[in-house]
């Protein structure tokens, strides 16, 4: 797409061919033409997630509950993937630089950052995925594990096939990379069975009790409300 106007229908193209063969997509990816396509790309991909997010809130199919606070969390969802991605563009691309460097590839900013806005390809499925939230926490960890394992493989190809960077040092960083998310993965888990363990309380325990707050949360709001009519009819 360098030289082009921005294109959906080839944003779709590139994304797809970028998601199911990324090595034959990272070995022609366009390294020139200015950084206004990769960060409107991340806006895309943001913006994707966040319809994910909010709807999934909405339908309680995440790790959030419904009502005010899944439809509060849904909407700070949808504005945190879309700021987050534009964010996220410009530190995944340090991020994939640094990367670079160490396997000897190409240290330009530009070309680091169409591969980290390439990559963010991801940010929607990871979204859309997200409905295993409402089945259960560490399922969903575990996907979201899975997912972010295959943009280690993604940053594999882009380092030694577009970035030019030495094949055997960008696998050696890849096993590290994955093995540092797994790690954190383990981490998470058992932090999250000792905090079970200390409060008694299971994922379906504390949805319920979330659940009964935004009930008593709800009916707090009506009585308001009627009293705020009533005191208006008052004053008439």
């Amino acid at each position: 797409m360098a030289n082009e106007a921005f294109n959906l229908n080839r944003l779709y193209q590139d994304s797809r061919k970028a998601l199911l063969q990324p090595k034959a997509y990272f070995s022609t990816m366009p390294v020139e033409g200015g950084l206004g396509e990769p960060l409107l790309k991340a806006l895309v991909y943001g913006v994707v997630a966040g319809i994910f997010v909010l709807l999934w809130s909405l339908l309680n199919l995440s790790g959030f509950t419904g009502g005010i606070l899944g439809g509060a969390a849904g909407i700070a969802g949808f504005f945190g993937s879309v700021i987050g991605a534009v964010v996220g563009v410009f530190i995944g691309a340090v991020v994939v630089l640094i990367v670079s460097a160490i396997c000897g590839g190409n240290t330009e900013f530009e070309p680091n950052m169409r591969v980290a806005a390439a990559i963010m390809v991801l940010l929607p499925v990871n979204a859309f995925l997200g409905f295993f939230g409402a089945i259960s926490l560490t399922l969903s960890s575990i996907i979201s594990l899975l997912v972010n394992l295959y943009g280690i493989y993604m940053l594999y190809f882009a380092v030694q096939g577009v970035l030019k960077a030495r094949e055997q040092t960008a696998r050696v960083v890849s096993y590290v990379l994955g093995g540092v998310l797994v790690l954190f993965l383990i981490i998470g888990m058992a932090t999250r069975t000792a905090v079970k363990q200390a409060t008694g309380l299971s994922e379906k325990k504390m949805k319920e009790v979330v659940r009964e707050y935004e009930e008593e949360m709800e009916k707090a709001q009506e009585k308001i409300k009627e009293q705020a009519d009533e005191k208006m009819d008052e004053d008439e």
